[in-house]
């Protein structure tokens, strides 16, 4: 657990529209954290590190993944621990185009995203392609409800992902089968829990690097393979017709994640952005943090401890 936060003085500008980032704040370090579990687990890492080792205060403040970028954008925020591309490249290009010196750490981890099914559904069902799911009688094994429309959680609200995976169901049309449902990730994957467990049939939003790979038998649904050409995304704050004028109809494109900060820290808080700078997570990193929040039970502060403790090496490379 970390140690209580010592009060300090908070030195606030103020900036017009999208002001220069971390300039809203001097002696603490203010990280925003978004709802997944690795991204939960890196914030405390970030945090803990920072506090104890460099003697800085730090706050964590829990966001979405956009918002975050929003409050970075404002000086409201100095860290998002986990930021995911491509979802998040059109708003790292907006920020920029506003002046905000948004920096993006070279040491990022390889990702993907995908619709998956449990291996036992896949062969009851008969699914072996996302394009499967516009076919009503396939549609229907993942009805729950009785209303003839089968159900498929396509990620948290306040994930940037799930936007997207409403226009992608949306682009294929198997919107118009399934109700798209959106909840916390640890309601999701205890009901994946529970269906392979009961062998009953489950589609779903998945991600890797992530525990429920090591758990089950996952089977990934195929795709036609990602086409530029046929992304474009027009963001719901943008426009209300924005999932009409949207296209995503391909898989999506090679994904990785980043930490990103607030340029200013360069100057401000060197051997923070130093530190954050040089901090390289694997995959593996990625499948225990989450592993030991939605399996063991652990809460993210327990599961930061321990794997701090685990790799007192790796962190001691990261602050030279």
């Amino acid at each position: 657990m970390l140690a209580q936060p010592r009060i300090r003085t908070l030195v606030l500008l103020t900036c017009l529209g999208l002001g220069a980032p971390g300039l809203a704040q001097a002696e603490k370090l203010v990280i925003g954290v978004p709802a997944w579990p690795s991204a939960e687990v890196t914030a405390q890492i970030i945090a803990s590190t920072v506090q104890e080792e460099l003697g800085i205060e730090t706050e964590l403040r829990e966001r979405g993944t956009l918002t975050i970028l929003s409050d970075i954008g404002r000086g409201e925020v100095d860290v998002h621990p986990e930021m995911w591309f491509p979802n998040l490249a059109e708003a790292v290009e907006r920020l920029q185009a506003n002046d905000v010196d948004l920096r993006v750490s070279s040491h990022g981890v390889a990702a993907a995203q995908n619709i998956c099914v449990t291996r036992h559904t896949a062969d009851t069902v008969g699914i072996s392609a996302v394009g499967d799911l516009l076919n009503p009688e396939i549609a229907r094994n993942f009805d729950s409800n009785g209303d003839g429309l089968g159900e498929i959680w396509i990620g948290a609200e306040t994930w940037s992902s799930t936007e997207i995976e409403k226009v992608r169901a949306h682009s294929y049309g198997y919107d118009r089968t399934m109700t798209l449902l959106e909840m916390p990730e640890d309601v999701a994957m205890a009901a994946v829990d529970a269906a392979a467990s009961l062998q009953k049939p489950i589609v779903f939003y998945c991600y890797q690097p992530h525990h429920v790979f090591e758990l089950h038998d996952i089977v990934t649904l195929s795709e036609p393979p990602y086409d530029a050409a046929k992304w474009n995304l027009v963001k719901r704050a943008d426009d209300p017709d924005w999932l009409a004028k949207s296209q995503a109809e391909t898989a999506w494109d090679d994904s990785h994640f980043h930490i990103g900060y607030a340029g200013s820290l360069v100057t401000e808080m060197p051997e923070v952005a130093n530190f954050l700078g040089n901090i390289t997570l694997e995959p593996a990193d990625a499948v225990m943090m989450s592993y030991a929040v939605e399996v063991e039970g652990k809460s993210p502060e327990e599961a930061a401890s321990e794997w701090m403790a685990a790799n007192e090496d790796r962190i001691r490379g990261w602050l030279k």
